[in-house]
């Protein structure tokens, strides 16, 4: 390079330097951005890194603590909830991406207090021991039927396979969904739930 191509270039680097110095001394945090999230039926204007789970979102941010972390790794449904009537696994949804209505465990009570079928249907049988992934179970259950994959118990097991017990109430799972399934197949419940 030429002498005075150094002298044009050099001065160019400490001009970017010295401003360099000067703005790392204001912290400005790039990374959080406004969203907008609505969650059981309630909008939420929050400020969050870009990297935030959706699981993190409802537990540390709104207090939805319902919705558990098991393996943060989206491999036991103990953090599926409902993104627009679908089952996700809130642990590998970033928030940020949420456009549609967002449905908790806590937004499945209704309004004169009483318990979701779902919810009342696991109570019925016995289908939790500690409960720590019951309300993924719930979600995904909730979920089961309205895809249409309570046909039978086999394929209730099948399309409930993502949620993991580590209590083995498995087959009082299944028994709970059959209910539910059959109750809102008969004629003067169709449409409920």
């Amino acid at each position: 390079m030429s002498a005075s191509a150094v002298a044009v270039v050099a001065p160019n680097f400490a001009t970017a330097a010295a401003r360099g110095a000067e703005d790392s001394t204001e912290e400005v945090d790039t990374s959080a951005i406004p969203i907008k999230l609505e969650v059981n039926g309630v909008s939420h204007h929050l400020r969050l890194d870009v990297r935030t789970s959706l699981l993190d979102t409802l537990r540390e941010n709104l207090g939805l603590t319902g919705t558990k972390k098991g393996c943060d790794h989206g491999q036991c449904g103990a953090c599926t909830v409902h993104v627009d009537g679908r089952r996700i696994l809130s642990c590998l949804t970033l928030a940020a991406s949420v456009r549609e209505a967002v449905t908790t465990v806590e937004g499945l009570q209704r309004e004169d207090g009483a318990l979701h079928p779902m919810q009342q249907s696991f109570v019925d049988h016995d289908a939790l021991q500690c409960g720590y992934c019951t309300p993924g179970q719930i979600m995904s259950a909730i979920a089961c039927i309205h895809e249409g994959h309570a046909g039978s118990d086999a394929e209730i097991r099948e399309y409930m396979s993502g949620n993991l017990c580590r209590c083995a109430a498995y087959p009082n799972i299944v028994a709970a969904i059959r209910q539910v399934k059959t109750a809102l197949s008969s004629p003067s419940t169709k449409g409920a739930g």
